[in-house]
């Protein structure tokens, strides 16, 4: 099953509410205020869609599935610290480190050891079994080759 995508005439529709701050083929970026719009509403009771609805955004346009997305993703921004803002340009990529504790520094740092000597064990026994494998192949090979020898 793949993405429905928006024409051009349904994203041209959904440009024109004041509640829709971008839209492209496959996604829609609401503004903040809807988000604690939608939150509200939908903490006191009223379905997805009828939300929807009522802000003039068509439920039916968007689909269950950008429904139920849109359910969750305002769930979330309810337990952030950000709020309802959109954070993907600011917070991209891992958590910086510099922020860590030394304590936090350190166990970070002994859990990469341990993952690290894990991960060399683990190469060193698939070595020693790609070693150990060809040797007995080189070691059938010598036996095929001196039996074949010893028949003539």
């Amino acid at each position: 099953m793949g993405v429905n995508h928006f024409t051009e005439e349904q994203q041209e529709e959904l440009r024109k509410n004041p509640y829709i701050k971008k839209v492209s083929d496959k996604a829609i970026t609401y503004t903040a205020e809807f988000r604690e719009l939608f939150a509200n509403e939908y903490r006191s009771g009223k379905i997805p869609s009828q939300i929807l609805t009522e802000c003039g955004i068509d439920h039916q346009l968007l689909g269950r599935r950008r429904k139920d997305g849109l359910v969750a993703m305002v769930k979330k921004c309810e337990l952030r610290l950000d709020g309802f803002e959109d954070t993907r340009k600011v917070n991209s990529g891992r958590p910086v480190t510099k922020d860590l504790t030394d304590a936090e520094r350190i166990s970070r740092l002994e859990h990469q050891i341990k993952y690290l000597k894990q991960e060399n064990e683990f190469l060193k026994k698939t070595e020693f079994l790609d070693k150990n494998t060809k040797w007995k192949e080189k070691q059938k090979q010598r036996q095929k080759k001196n039996s074949n020898s010893s028949k003539k």
